[in-house]
């Protein structure tokens, strides 16, 4: 293997983490949320992903915030703005009804999802 197939390899690994990332963050986070007893703010969020996610937003905290602003505007979570004593005011991030219904069905479609690439991968086709 040559150092340019190497490096070919290695952007099509990136590209496909990014693709599979992509579509994994909104359902990590709101599952996140739902887990979670009190309203949580964004390096919360990120600090437990990291703890439990093993790499879903791999040091990519900033990708965090587009997503729960998306999240937000589709009403799937709702916000407010604290004073925080240690630095700017914080936004606080809570799953709504409507979001609990949207993962439950989520859930489901990366279940079924995860199961049928497994299946394929281990030959069961």
């Amino acid at each position: 293997m040559q150092v340019s197939d190497v490096e070919d390899s290695a952007s099509q690994l990136k590209k496909f983490q990014k693709e599979l990332s992509s579509g994994t963050v909104s359902l990590v986070l709101l599952a996140v949320l739902a887990q979670s007893r009190q309203p949580m703010y964004g390096y919360q969020i990120a600090k437990r992903l990291e703890e439990v996610g093993e790499g879903v937003l791999a040091g990519k905290q900033s990708a965090l915030y587009p997503v729960l602003r998306n999240l937000e505007a589709a009403g799937l979570l709702g916000s407010e703005v604290e004073p925080s004593v240690s630095g700017p005011p914080r936004r606080y991030y809570r799953i709504t009804k409507p979001g609990r219904e949207v993962l439950r069905e989520w859930v489901a479609a990366w279940t079924a999802t995860r199961d049928s690439v497994d299946n394929v991968l281990q030959g069961g086709v």
